[in-house]
């Protein structure tokens, strides 16, 4: 009876499915262009990949782009990403700006009117 216990619980490893193949740098640079070129926000940005780890570089002047294009190169494939890809400073300060405005509205109670033109 043992014998077959052992046996059962054994016999039920499942099997692992053979890797896919990783595209060539090529093939990956080609994809994360395809996925720029279909974007308004990475249109602009360049990118090269050496080792299946992908460079992005370019201007910007919206802080989301930056990541945008990060999260684009990573679902293309590419191992790791260098993001060089530089945030004016009129980009910075109304991201600055913007948060700060969300830090005032989570601190007014739901009975306080939300600016003083609405009172």
């Amino acid at each position: 009876m043992l014998l077959l216990l052992v046996s059962c619980c054994f016999a039920a490893t499942p099997t692992q499915t053979p890797a896919k193949p990783r595209p060539s740098d090529a093939q990956l640079e080609a994809a994360i262009k395809g996925k720029f070129a279909k974007s308004k926000s990475a249109s602009t940005f360049t990118v090269k990949v050496q080792g299946g780890v992908a460079t992005i570089d370019g201007k910007t002047d919206v802080i989301q782009r930056k990541a945008a294009a990060s999260r684009m190169a990573k679902t293309a494939g590419a191992v790791a990403v260098h993001n060089r890809v530089q945030v004016s400073e009129a980009g910075k300060k109304k991201a600055a700006a913007n948060l700060e405005e969300g830090r005032r509205r989570a601190q007014v109670k739901r009975s306080d009117p939300r600016d003083a033109r609405k009172q």
